[in-house]
């Protein structure tokens, strides 16, 4: 066999080992290892089976991996949503405001998406995020009669915003992985991640208004509340953490902080803000600390296993291989776009974000100077077709989180349901942002270009 179809073969048994279940990031690593003794082999010293170049380059990705600058925003980021998500504020999130929409038609379903769009940019942790707002909005919305379909689609489809609105994990992984600048890909995250989120109310307020049996009226005692209440409980509920989000976003989009610097005033205000709401406890700490570092460990694993499967895979030639696959077809740049999201599309229901971006996105991204089309641009119709793994059988994650926690009449296949219309609004968003590509592309050029 040639270089290049041992390329293939490596990206095809890899696939299929991942299929039977194997861990991802040690899969990577024992065939970025396997594959590079075979392609670094010198067969002048086979005498020696430890003096092969390929130990070098696992050293070698490892010191990059942990010596990042970029990457230690990631533990930073993950702390402060773990801190945000154990110090139990939303319960009288939510509360707050379902009390502030109590007049808008869906008002149950609008203020979970409102919430969970907070909630999921302060944490960036979907289980998380699905599972709380599963224990707490979805019971409430049917106990409201509202459909069981549309309640779960709000739940799972809200608890994935975090994927894409900053500050996103996925964004840095992505920047990481793409050499590019992280304050550029949030910036040009907002406008998507506002967009995407004011589809889901929009189609919720529509189904409200077409469908009210599908979303009753609150009952006259939950909206006949007085002004100053509603305020009270946005002020001591809503207010602090969308300060403390805004201010990490600020920092970082004006350029007063670093992401690692802005992710580190996060993870102090997360405390803070534990403190003010009397939920700081040493228990508590330990479990977000411990959940950090296991979090951590795992993207850091799974970096080195790339970057080492990446590395043989283009010594092989695998690379051009694929890039001149894509070039036979005489594809434009935007044929080129459609059938990279597929791809990605497809790639999300055996797989979770973290690989896609980290393995299978590399594989394009040389192509990208070829088309002409922005590494950022690019990056975010990522970040935006994800959303869809999360929600599309037969893996959804978001659906299986919430069945976990959902009353045993719920079905699965109710969640699945549910689930799809939102689905079809990414899909929406993303054709937006194909038609007006101003709306990724105009703020970090206002923000950073040079004048």
């Amino acid at each position: 066999m040639t270089d290049p179809q041992v390329a293939i073969l490596m990206l095809s048994l890899f696939i299929l080992i991942v299929m039977l279940g194997f861990p991802i990031a040690f899969t990577l690593m024992a065939m970025g290892v396997m594959f590079g003794y075979y392609a670094y082999a010198n067969p002048n010293q086979l005498d020696n089976i430890f003096d092969n170049r390929v130990f070098s380059l696992l050293v070698q990705k490892t010191f990059e991996v942990t010596s990042s600058d970029v990457l230690t925003a990631v533990p930073l980021f993950l702390f402060m949503g773990y801190v945000v998500e154990r110090s139990n504020i939303l319960d009288r999130l939510f509360h707050s405001v379902q009390v502030a929409m109590r007049n808008v038609p869906g008002a149950l379903a609008v203020a979970t998406l409102i919430t969970c769009a907070l909630f999921a940019t302060a944490t960036g942790i979907v289980g998380a995020v699905v599972t709380l707002m599963g224990l707490l909005a979805f019971p409430a919305m049917l106990k409201a009669r509202y459909n069981t379909g549309l309640s779960a689609g709000v739940v799972c489809a809200g608890g994935t915003l975090g994927i894409l609105i900053p500050p996103s994990i996925l964004l840095i992984v992505y920047a990481a992985t793409a050499g590019i600048s992280a304050v550029k890909l949030y910036a040009a995250a907002l406008f998507p991640g506002f967009l995407l989120a004011g589809l889901y109310i929009v189609y919720v307020i529509g189904v409200a208004v077409v469908k009210p049996d599908w979303a009753p009226k609150l009952p006259k005692e939950q909206t006949e509340i007085s002004f100053a209440r509603v305020f009270w409980g946005l002020l001591t509920s809503f207010f602090p953490l969308a300060i403390l989000i805004l201010a990490v976003l600020g920092a970082i989009l004006f350029g007063l902080a670093t992401p690692s610097e802005a992710a580190g005033i996060g993870a102090l205000g997360s405390l803070m803000l534990a403190a003010a709401y009397q939920q700081l406890t040493f228990q508590r700490i330990k479990e977000a600390v411990f959940l950090t570092a296991r979090t951590t460990a795992m993207v850091c694993y799974l970096f080195i296993g790339s970057w080492t499967f990446s590395s043989v895979f283009s010594y092989l030639g695998g690379h051009s291989v694929v890039e001149h696959f894509i070039l036979s077809l005489n594809m434009t740049p935007i044929e080129f776009l459609i059938m990279t999201q597929v791809i990605i599309f497809l790639l999300g229901w055996p797989l979770e974000w973290s690989e896609i971006i980290i393995i299978f996105v590399p594989i394009f991204l040389p192509l990208l100077k070829v088309f002409e089309i922005d590494p950022i641009f690019f990056g975010i119709l990522v970040a935006l077709n994800i959303q869809t793994s999360f929600n599309t059988p037969p893996m959804a994650m978001a659906a299986y989180y919430l069945k976990g926690v959902s009353p045993p009449h719920v079905k699965l296949t109710e969640i699945f349901a549910g689930a799809l219309p939102f689905v079809f609004m990414v899909f929406l968003s993303m054709v937006l942002i194909y038609i007006f590509p101003e709306i990724v592309l105009w703020l970090p050029e206002y923000l950073y270009e040079v004048r």
